[in-house]
């Protein structure tokens, strides 16, 4: 068994170069000797910017003639275990002096205007926190409903002013780069309203969606380079927006026309969407990355990966644009057990199950017998019927297997096809895509469902999703 995973998101290169050069300083009282790292974040990651050597005066340059990409950066002591934190953006000529013993409270950091204003954040909201952790550790051991209350209101009043000090930075700094980060951190809030009614649940859902990227711009490059952007746009595709393909697809859509003019932007969330939907989650949502190759992929809009990053890229798509939920699945000519011509559109069912397995295969052993008893006890009697495909994991002939396990299991009524090797080569001789491909098939088994009009109806499904579906569907027929 195996599975077909390719990753994309770790293609992210460095940014366009600008015209200016930058020098970062770093003073380390009580260092000689050692590499140090400048880096930035790229979602939860640390990329490396630069390095430099510490002198015996403690000191290590960082120095480069094109301008970094702004951003959340951090220089890792020669341990690499510790690091401080600090901006850049625009002013780049910049000095951090660390202090070991407190990095957060004793780190200053000259020359940049932007982390004056990060500093001090830094120290109100880590005070602010102790605060705020230490009413919660109150309130739960709290005995009395007078100290409990009391701590709620403490808990309650700490929050808010950690919350006010933020909206005021928004506030009167909007084009900081505090404030582009407290925005990608802020997550909104439901109504006040309680929700009693299935109405109340949607209003409470839809205010909560049309506002969760409030005061985020996706022209702005900054905030790709925090450990909160990849965040929330995780939470939003896996968890707010409905996991319908069109809803998705529309959205990815306007999300990366506007990032058009942020160019490092637009090549962060085209990876990642990329990344998230080659091997979707939920089943249908291959038709985004399909969509996404054939909007910006193939049209050259992703000049930024390698020609074996785009090989792999278009090989998946080319794989799933046949087997696409709604389409009609691609016809099947094969061989039945007694080597005669047989097709999987000549099989009149309401339903049709395609089975991809190997007797070989050890879960196949044991999901084929199940599959046809169910098949027996449920299915059969609502004109279903099952298409099952020899899929072998080598070369070799399993055709004696395959019979004789056809034959132990007493899978007569189901229809069993196969491809000789010689039918392969011709195929492969002839550039015709073979049943995997047409398929999307890496492992066995694999199993399919088809309407009456051979339409794909559900694709690598267990046989617990499988016969949820046909429940489904029948509940949701119209009666005669």
């Amino acid at each position: 068994m195996k599975k077909y995973i390719v990753f994309f998101f770790a293609a992210l290169t460095t940014s366009t170069a600008f015209s200016q050069g930058y020098q970062v300083t770093f003073k380390a009282p009580g260092y000689k000797s050692g590499i140090t790292y400048l880096t930035y974040y790229m979602g939860s990651n640390f990329n490396i910017a630069d390095s430099a050597a510490i002198g015996n005066n403690g000191i290590a340059v960082f120095k480069g003639t094109n301008k970094l990409p702004p951003g959340i950066y951090a220089i890792f002591f020669p341990d690499k275990q510790r690091r401080t934190e600090f901006l850049i953006d625009k002013e780049q000529i910049i000095s951090v002096t660390a202090d070991t013993a407190d990095l957060v409270n004793k780190t200053v950091v000259t020359g940049s205007k932007e982390n004056i204003l990060y500093d001090q954040y830094q120290k109100v909201a880590a005070g602010k926190g102790r605060l705020i952790q230490q009413e919660r550790n109150a309130y739960t051991a709290s005995t009395t409903k007078e100290d409990s209350a009391l701590h709620e209101k403490n808990y309650t009043t700490y929050n808010k002013e950690l919350n006010d000090y933020r909206e005021g930075i928004i506030k009167n700094q909007p084009n900081s780069m505090m404030a582009a980060l407290l925005n990608a951190m802020k997550d909104p809030v439901y109504s006040s309203k309680i929700p009693v009614t299935k109405q109340d649940s949607v209003d409470n859902y839809n205010e909560y969606k049309k506002h969760y990227w409030d005061g985020i711009s996706f022209m702005d490059d900054r905030i790709i380079r925090t450990p909160f952007f990849l965040k929330k746009t995780e939470r939003y595709y896996r968890e707010v927006i409905s996991p319908d393909p069109d809803s998705i697809i529309k959205d990815v859509d306007y999300k990366l026309l506007l990032a058009r003019s942020a160019p490092e932007m637009y090549k962060f969330l085209l990876n990642w969407l990329t990344d998230e939907f080659i091997n979707p989650k939920y089943m249908g949502q291959d038709a985004v990355f399909v969509h996404l190759f054939n909007k910006y992929h193939s049209k050259g809009l992703t000049s930024w990966l390698n020609e074996k990053q785009m090989e792999a890229i278009s090989r998946r798509a080319y794989m799933l644009m046949a087997n696409l939920i709604g389409e009609r699945g691609a016809d099947l000519e094969m061989l039945n057990t007694q080597d005669k011509p047989t097709n999987l559109y000549s099989l009149a069912a309401d339903y049709t199950i395609i089975c991809f397995w190997d007797p070989n295969c050890g879960h196949c052993k044991e999901e084929i017998p199940r599959l046809d008893s169910i098949y027996r006890a449920s299915w059969k009697k609502h004109n279903v019927k099952i298409f099952a495909v020899l899929t072998p994991d080598n070369k070799q002939n399993v055709k004696p297997e395959w019979l004789t396990f056809i034959k132990d299991h007493d899978l007569g009524e189901w229809t069993h096809v196969h491809k000789t090797k010689e039918m392969e080569e011709e195929d492969y001789a002839a550039q015709r895509p073979g049943f995997r491909q047409l398929y999307d098939i890496t492992l066995t088994p694999t199993i399919y469902l088809l309407d009456k009009d051979k339409r794909i109806v559900g694709k690598k499904l267990t046989l617990l999703q499988l016969n949820d579906l046909l429940e489904v569907k029948w509940s949701t027929a119209p009666s005669n």
